[in-house]
């Protein structure tokens, strides 16, 4: 390791998030400026804010990995990143979400989701699943960048989590969402360009885009004969339709992340931080573009990557990683480019981690603060954010020591179960929030109660991954899964679940009371409840 180069790098990386984080500290003078950045942010600062919290080291190292494993047909997530993580996102969403939450006076996602629902029980209820599961996806970024600078610099892993976690940690819990989403521009721009240099460096590296892709299908022989009986074809080709590794594929990784992204808390209360719909127009094409570049390389470098290794070393990516997939992209970073670059692109993964990472800190800070504790005792003002603060240190330290008990492999399939528990429980209350004024309090009650349960039940006794590693449904019944029968063990819980949440949601709505005009008139400006 060249000592004084990483130094200088990492000094002026950690000098413009410092500047960065003062000004928005700066600027930081009430609960709005705290929570929704005074409503003001510029389109860019947004696009890039929301891009950079969406992409994190999450997607970079642990579904890059994912890709050397399961190959091109993981690019259908690129898709719907793009497709539903922006477009929709921004344009089907954003603009009602931004109006109604500022009619409404809502800071977070919760308490916009409890306004236009007249429902404390929501606010709270929202508030303690973010704050209860978010540590999860939270522990597994951080992982994600440890990883890579305990491979990048020797670093040991745990003190490699310690400061990582110290250094969001202070800006967050002092400059806000202001902190957040300043520092998050900065950083998105050094991903941006980060992951377009290794893009063109891996073509170039073997041989251009056609004879790179060739490679890599001529190599399908060489996949495992474990996956294979589970229904693996090649790098290059699709699973064999309804087996294990199509499921596994299709509802944890591309549906469950892909969808997920709609009801992520951190995500939609960025559009609450632009004062028209405008700038939400203005931000879509940077924010596809930005997601676009970032997916794109990271799946596209992890399975070129069994190309490269072959070359070199006669493995594939997997077995060069010991079968830790969350080694692979830090792997073929340190062995494949530069010195130079490899430090550079630890700062495109430290920026990908703190961006992810800020704010989910945030989002469970306020979750404690404003959405439980407020709602629960009735405290307003300068005590909430005080008690925010206090949530999101309490948010990091819970974090760090999940991230330490953890164990190899994580990341993807943590992100997964966050994103696809987030859908279960809030998307259908929140598309039924937006677009239907028949929507009932009891039928959104009813719809997060179920989309919360049915997940969780089909992780614990259903889910075969995670249930076996849980062991409880094996301890109460003496089997890993309650039903073996196949797709069931390898269908993911949103694929349950999220419909599951939908039909209960709009079947007791239409079964109770509609709601009163006036909530009707504070929420959409109108009293026709049709």
């Amino acid at each position: 390791m060249d000592v004084l180069l990483f130094s200088v790098v990492v000094f002026i990386y950690l000098l413009m998030v410092g500047y960065v984080g003062y000004i928005a500290w700066k600027r930081t003078d009430s609960s709005e400026d705290y929570m929704v950045a005074g409503r003001d942010t510029h389109p860019y600062i947004m696009a890039l804010s929301y891009g950079a919290t969406f992409i994190s080291t999450a997607a970079i190292v642990g579904f890059g990995g994912v890709a050397g494993q399961f190959g091109m047909g993981i690019l259908w997530l690129v898709f719907l990143n793009i497709l539903v993580g922006v477009f929709i996102a921004f344009i089907v969403f954003g603009k009602p979400t931004r109006r109604m939450g500022q009619k409404m006076g809502a800071l977070t996602f919760p308490e916009f989701l409890a306004r236009r629902f007249d429902s404390k029980f929501i606010q709270y209820f929202s508030g303690l699943i973010i704050f209860g599961a978010m540590p999860l996806y939270a522990s597994v970024v951080l992982i994600g960048a440890a990883r890579f600078m305990q491979t990048t610099l020797s670093m040991n892993f745990n003190i490699a989590l310690i400061i990582l976690a110290a250094i969001i940690a202070a800006y967050v819990i002092f400059g806000g969402i202001k902190g957040v989403m300043y520092t998050d521009a900065l950083q998105g721009t050094i991903m941006f360009a980060g992951m377009l240099v290794l893009l063109g460096f891996i073509y170039w590296t073997l041989g251009g885009v056609t004879a790179a892709h060739q490679a890599l299908t001529n190599m399908a022989y060489l996949m495992p004969q474990s996956v294979v009986a589970m229904g693996a074809t090649g790098w290059t080709s699709s699973p064999v339709l309804g087996s294990a590794w199509w499921w596994t594929l299709v509802s944890s990784i591309i549906l469950g992340v892909g969808i997920g992204a709609l009801a992520q808390p951190q995500l939609a209360v960025r559009f609450m931080t632009v004062k028209s719909s405008k700038e939400l127009n203005r931000a879509v094409l940077m924010g596809g573009l930005f997601i676009f570049v970032m997916t794109f390389t990271a799946y596209v470098v992890g399975s070129l990557s069994n190309v490269y290794f072959f070359q070199h070393l006669g493995k594939i990516a997997v077995d060069v990683a010991g079968g830790n997939v969350d080694s692979i992209i830090p792997i073929f970073i340190n062995m494949a480019m530069p010195e130079w670059f490899a430090y550079i692109f630890m700062l495109t993964l430290l920026a990908a981690a703190m961006s992810t990472i800020s704010a989910q800190f945030h989002v469970q800070g306020t979750a404690i603060g404003r959405d439980v504790y407020e709602t629960l005792k009735g405290n307003k003002g300068q005590r909430s954010v005080f008690i925010t603060r206090v949530g999101i240190l309490v948010a990091v330290v819970i974090a760090v020591v999940v991230a330490y008990l953890l164990p190899g492999s994580v990341v993807a399939q943590g992100t997964s179960i966050f994103f696809g528990l987030c859908a279960s429980a809030f998307l259908p209350m929140f598309v039924c929030a937006l677009f239907w004024k028949r929507a009932t309090k009891s039928g959104a009650i009813a719809g997060l109660m179920t989309g919360t349960f049915v997940s969780l039940f089909w992780l614990v006794f259903m889910h075969k991954k995670e249930a076996a590693g849980l062991g409880i449904c094996k301890w109460l019944t003496g089997s890993s899964v309650l039903v073996t029968t196949m797709p069931w063990p390898v269908v993911d819980p949103i694929v349950v679940a999220l419909p599951l949440a939908f039909i209960v949601t709009i079947i007791v709505s239409l079964l109770t009371k509609p709601p009163a005009e006036e909530v009707l008139e504070r929420c959409f400006g109108e009293t026709s409840s049709k």
